[in-house]
C-alpha cells in the first residue's frame, strides 16, 4: 500500500524478495536490510511518519515500551525463513506489508539440493557431526533415480533427528539432556512434491562436496540411534510383543547412566538457537539510524553481526575425507509443499539407496510468486552498492505487489499436514 503524494512523503511498504548470501541467517538479512534502508531517503517517509507517532504517544505507553525497542526503524519481517546453509528467496515484508506474510506460509516453494551420499550427521547436513559412514559404491544415477519415485506424491515424512518438534511438552534433544528414551509415537506431516527430478549427477571424483571433518561422540550417536529405530518401528508399523516391549525398555534403562555421566555438552546438538538475547553494552553506542540529511554517502557495510557467518568454511578439497574417488552426489530440483522439510529428504534418501546421505547444499528458487533472478526478488551483494542501485528496483517490487492487491495470487496453498500422537505439542 503505497501512499499517494509527492516522493519526499510517499511512505512505502509492501512485499518483496531477496536472494539471501549462504551463511546467514534469516533474521540478520533483515538487520542488514534495516542498515540500508533506515537511513535513506525512499524510507525517510516511514521513519518521519513513525517519530511523529511516536512523539505523540503519552509518557505510560513510552514507559512500556520494552528495552531496545525506543530506536526507529523501518519495520520488517519475513515470510519464513531460510537456514543458514541455504540460499535463494527470503520474502521480506515492509511496513504494512508485514500483515501480509502469514499467506507465504502456506503457499508452494521450489528447490535445488546436493545430495551427497556415504556418511548421515546429526543435522542431516555438510555442517553437522558425522554420526555414520555407510558403503557407497553400488549407488549409481539408475538406482537415485528409482529411489525417487518414492518420494513424488503425497507421503508421512519425520522431522529431523535435532527439530525442535515437542513430545510430551518437550523438544526431542531435552529427552537426550535428561538420558530418557523419547515416547514411541513421534509426529509425521503429510507433505506434498508436486515435481521432483534429478537435474545433475556427480560422479565420484567429479566434485569438489565433502562430508565434515568432526565426528559425533557415542552419547550423540546413542540417541541418534534411539530416534531412529522408534522412527523405523514407526514406518513399518511394527507392534512390539510384551516381551520384546519389556526387553526393550531394559536396554534402554541400561544406557541411561552412561548418558548421565557423559559429560557433554549436549546444547551443541541443537542446530540453530539463535533466540537468546544478548545483553547489550551500555558503553558501546550504535550508529545513528538515520543520517539527518539526504544526498549523503551511503552508509557504510554493517559490521557482521550475531547471524553472519553461520556456516564454516568448506573443508580443504585437497584433502578429502575418504580413500580413492570418493562417494557420488546428485543434484536434485523439487516442489514441495509448507512444512516440506529438505534435509529429511536428503536423509531418507540415502537410506532408500541402503546407505546414508546429507545435504549439502540447499538454493529456495520461488517461494509463491516471487522467483529468483526476477524483477521481484533483489539481488543480496546490490545493498552494499548504495541507494542509487537498491532503492529503484525496492520501489519497483513494492508498487508492483501493491498493483496486484496485496494477494499471492501464484498457486494454491498447500500445507504439511501434522499427524500428531495425544501427547505431542506442535512449535
Amino acid at each position: 500500500m503505497a501512499a499517494s503524494g509527492p516522493a519526499s512523503t510517499t511512505v512505502l511498504d509492501g512485499v518483496f524478495g531477496i536472494n539471501k548470501p549462504i551463511g546467514m541467517s534469516s533474521a540478520q538479512v533483515i538487520r542488514d536490510c534495516q542498515h540500508h534502508f533506515n537511513p535513506s531517503a525512499i524510507f525517510k517517509p516511514m521513519i518521519d511518519l513513525e517519530a511523529a507517532n511516536r512523539a505523540r504517544e503519552s509518557n505510560n505507553k513510552k514507559k512500556r515500551r520494552r528495552f531496545g525497542k525506543n530506536d526507529i526503524r523501518v519495520k520488517m519481517g519475513h515470510g519464513g525463513t531460510l537456514d543458514p546453509l541455504a540460499t535463494g528467496v527470503l520474502i521480506l515484508g515492509v511496513g504494512k506489508g508485514t500483515k501480509s506474510l502469514q499467506s507465504f506460509l502456506d503457499c508452494t516453494k521450489t528447490y535445488e539440493t546436493v545430495v551427497l551420499f556415504g556418511a548421515s550427521t546429526d543435522t542431516y547436513d555438510r555442517v553437522g557431526k558425522i554420526l555414520k559412514k555407510t558403503a557407497y559404491d553400488h549407488i549409481t544415477r539408475p538406482l537415485v533415480e528409482e529411489a525417487l519415485k518414492s518420494f513424488r506424491g503425497k507421503y508421512q515424512q519425520m522431522p529431523p533427528l535435532y527439530s525442535a518438534l515437542k513430545m510430551e511438552g518437550k523438544p526431542l534433544y531435552e529427552y537426550a539432556r535428561e538420558g530418557k528414551p523419547i515416547p514411541r509415537e513421534i509426529a509425521t506431516r503429510e507433505v506434498e512434491v508436486t515435481e521432483l527430478e534429478l537435474v545433475e549427477w556427480y560422479e565420484p571424483g567429479t566434485h569438489s562436496h565433502r562430508w565434515p571433518a568432526e565426528e559425533a561422540t557415542n552419547f550423540e550417536r546413542s540417541f541418534a540411534e534411539q530416534v531412529w529405530k522408534v522412527e523405523k518401528d514407526q514406518m513399518t508399523s511394527k507392534k512390539l510383543t510384551p516381551e520384546e516391549e519389556e526387553a526393550d525398555t531394559k536396554a534402554r534403562k541400561e544406557h541411561e547412566n552412561f548418558k548421565r555421566k557423559a559429560d557433554e555438552n549436549v546444547d551443541a546438538l541443537v542446530y540453530d538457537r539463535l533466540n537468546k538475547r544478548k545483553k547489550v553494552n551500555n558503553h558501546q553506542k550504535e550508529a545513528p539510524m538515520m543520517s539527518g540529511a539526504l544526498g549523503e554517502k551511503p552508509p557504510a557495510a554493517p559490521k557482521p553481526g550475531k547471524g553472519s557467518n553461520l556456516i564454516p568454511e568448506t573443508l580443504d578439497t585437497s584433502t578429502p575425507p575418504w580413500e580413492g574417488k570418493g562417494p557420488p552426489a546428485a543434484r536434485i530440483r523439487m516442489t514441495v509443499t509448507s512444512g516440506f522439510y529438505v534435509r529429511s529428504f536428503c536423509h531418507d534418501l540415502g537410506a532408500k539407496v541402503s546407505s546414508s546421505a546429507m545435504m549439502a547444499e540447499l538454493c529456495r528458487s520461488r517461494q509463491g510468486d516471487f522467483v529468483l533472478g526476477s524483477s521481484n526478488c533483489l539481488e543480496f551483494s546490490d545493498l552494499a552498492k548504495g541507494e542509487d542501485v537498491w532503492a529503484p528496483q525496492v520501489k519497483s517490487m513494492l508498487d508492483e505487489w501493491n498493483e496486484k492487491g496485496n494477494k499471492v495470487t501464484s498457486q494454491s496453498p498447500l500445507r504439511a499436514k501434522q499427524n500428531k500422537s495425544p501427547t505431542e505439542v506442535q512449535t
